[in-house]
């Protein structure tokens, strides 16, 4: 198992080393949009170029920055029933979610995203928009987000299986995961007072 938990701590590495350098391109994006659109109003002249890169900008972020939000835990989760389980069901649901979900889904997106990046790339597709960017790169982030996001996947249940069995702390939460747990709870107690899950129960 520590050989294992050596590799998802690799993995873990590499996707926070990646999500913290892409996260920049967030203000990249912003600095090229404010440039854009005082040209667009001072000298009436804009460009596809730069309408493009900022949409090539966000799907960087989106992509790569996809594992680095699995790996902080702040991906979207219905805390409110998710915090009903104990802990261990929690963690069984984790492992069966990342298994029989998130892995495949991962696979498919590739095994559909491959031969469409190859095509794009081998004909050096331009850009429908006069003025615009070459878009095989955009349809590679596409590719490597989900090459990405199954490692990530494969560092987490590892994580998570080596929780279970007592190998590792599990010192999941922080940031926005942290205050929807607490939220989480706070509406429970208010909804405990209430009797709303009493009648619920009826």
């Amino acid at each position: 198992m520590q050989g294992l938990l050596s590799i998802s701590r690799v993995i873990d590495a590499i996707n926070t080393a990646i999500g913290r350098a892409v996260s920049w391109l967030i203000l990249v994006a912003v600095i090229i949009s404010a440039g854009n659109a005082i040209i667009r109003k001072v000298f009436s002249t804009s460009s596809n170029a730069w309408l493009e890169a900022q949409w090539y900008l966000f799907g960087a972020v989106f992509m790569l920055c996809a594992a680095w939000t699995l790996l902080a835990n702040e991906h979207i989760r219905i805390d409110v029933v998710n915090s009903l389980f104990p802990k261990r069901v929690r963690n069984w649901i984790d492992v069966v979610g990342h298994t029989l979900f998130l892995m495949p889904f991962c696979i498919l997106l590739l095994i559909d995203s491959w031969p469409f990046f190859l095509k794009s790339y081998s004909q050096n597709e331009q850009s429908m928009n006069a003025g615009g960017l070459v878009v095989w790169p955009a349809k590679f982030l596409v590719v490597a987000g989900f090459v990405l996001l199954l490692f990530q996947g494969i560092s987490e249940l590892i994580k998570r299986i080596a929780i279970m069995r007592g190998e590792l702390e599990d010192v999941q939460g922080g940031g926005h995961h942290e205050m929807a747990e607490a939220e989480a709870a706070r509406l429970l107690e208010v909804a405990k007072a209430q009797g709303l899950l009493d009648a619920a129960k009826k």
